[in-house]
Order: structure tokens, then C-alpha cells, then sequence
């Protein structure tokens, strides 16, 4: 995949953690959104929240936990920067010409519950992902499958606990919660297991890439 460029590791990680960056939040704007898969109701964060798993997994195995550590941080930080420019923004008055306040409040309006559901469920879950990660690579070195499963689910069930709790308790009955939570967390999952040989690929071949 990388043999034919001039990349290193130091160029593809400040790559991965772009689109890690990225990805948390895009996830954050549509996770205010619910839909029907097939009877169970979804975020729609869960379009594009594996593919944080994914780099997050690819970042811990090949960079180790700490650089894992600091794109989770600098992610936080970034969406917390993308949150603070979206409220100033609906702050400033628009010009009477202007039609679209309402969607834009919609869209990108919030509510403090759920950027506090979403902040803390991504910073624990993505933390224990690539603790975990690590962690099993030290007992089985060569078992990436299961590594890269154990990891997403143990981050990911983390992850629909807490943003799910949050969220949405209190909105609908327990029972519903409940089954959105598991259906998440399996979603996701499933979700890694259909890619994994892509997250394999890309980590075999992260790791034949020179340092610097």
C-alpha cells in the first residue's frame, strides 16, 4: 500500500491522527440524529464512529499506547475547539437576508447533554481501546484479530454506555436504552470484523515503513 511513496511512520501517523481528528467531528455533528435499522434505533454517529476504532487500533499497534494516547487527547481538543466555534457562531446575529438560522441551530446546536455524553463516552472509550490494545499485544503478540476485536468491543461497549446513558436516558423507555446499547456496541464491532483485513493490511504495512 505505502511501498511506492516516500512516506515514514512519522508522516503516516500526523495522516492518521488528520483523519481521526476528522472523523470525531463529523461523528459529533450527525450523532444528534437517531435511525431505524431494521427494529432497533441507532445514532447515526455510527456511520463513521468504527472508523475511529480502526485508526485508533492501527495508531496503538503501531505507535504504542502513548502516541495512541495523545491523538485521543488532541482529537478531544479539536472537537472541543469545533463545539466553541459552533455556538459563537449561532451567537452572531444574522443578517435579515438570511434564511437559514433555524436549520443552522438544528444542525449544529447541541445540547449540553449530549456534547457531555459524547465528550466523555469518546475519551474513555477511545482510552480503554488502546489500552487494551496494547495490553493484549504484550500476552498475544501474534493473535491481531484478536486483538483488534477485543479492543473495539471492550472500547465500544464503553463507548454506547456512557454517550447512550447520557444522552438519552429518560427519553425513551428502559428497555429501548437498553437494546440501543448492545446494538451499538455489536454494530460497531461487526463493523471491524467486515474491515478487518483492510486494518490488518494497513498495519503490516505501517509497520515495513521507515521511522523518519
Amino acid at each position: 500500500m505505502f511501498k511506492n511513496t516516500d512516506l515514514t511512520k512519522t508522516d503516516l501517523y500526523a495522516i492518521l491522527v488528520g483523519i481521526f481528528c476528522a472523523g470525531l467531528i463529523i461523528s459529533n455533528i450527525i450523532a444528534s440524529k437517531t435511525f431505524e435499522f431494521f427494529w432497533i434505533t441507532l445514532p447515526c454517529g455510527v456511520i463513521i464512529f468504527p472508523l475511529i476504532y480502526i485508526v485508533n487500533d492501527v495508531l496503538a499497534e503501531c505507535y504504542g499506547f502513548k502516541k495512541a494516547r495523545r491523538a485521543i487527547y488532541l482529537g478531544f481538543f479539536m472537537n472541543l475547539i469545533a463545539v466553541i466555534c459552533y455556538n459563537v457562531t449561532m451567537f452572531l446575529p444574522a443578517p435579515a437576508y438570511f434564511t437559514g438560522d433555524g436549520a443552522f441551530h438544528t444542525v449544529l446546536g447541541s445540547t449540553l447533554r449530549l456534547l457531555v455524553a459524547s465528550f466523555a463516552a469518546y475519551l474513555i472509550g477511545s482510552l480503554i481501546n488502546a489500552k487494551l490494545m496494547v495490553y493484549l499485544k504484550g500476552k498475544y503478540e501474534n493473535k491481531l484479530f484478536f486483538r483488534c476485536i477485543s479492543s473495539t468491543f471492550a472500547g465500544e461497549g464503553m463507548d454506547a454506555l456512557i454517550f447512550i446513558t447520557i444522552g438519552f436516558l429518560g427519553t425513551m423507555p428502559v428497555s429501548a436504552l437498553l437494546t440501543m446499547i448492545v446494538a451499538q456496541a455489536l454494530f460497531k464491532t461487526a463493523y471491524e470484523v467486515v474491515v478487518y483485513p483492510l486494518t490488518r493490511h494497513v498495519i503490516h504495512n505501517v509497520k515495513d515503513l521507515k521511522d523518519y
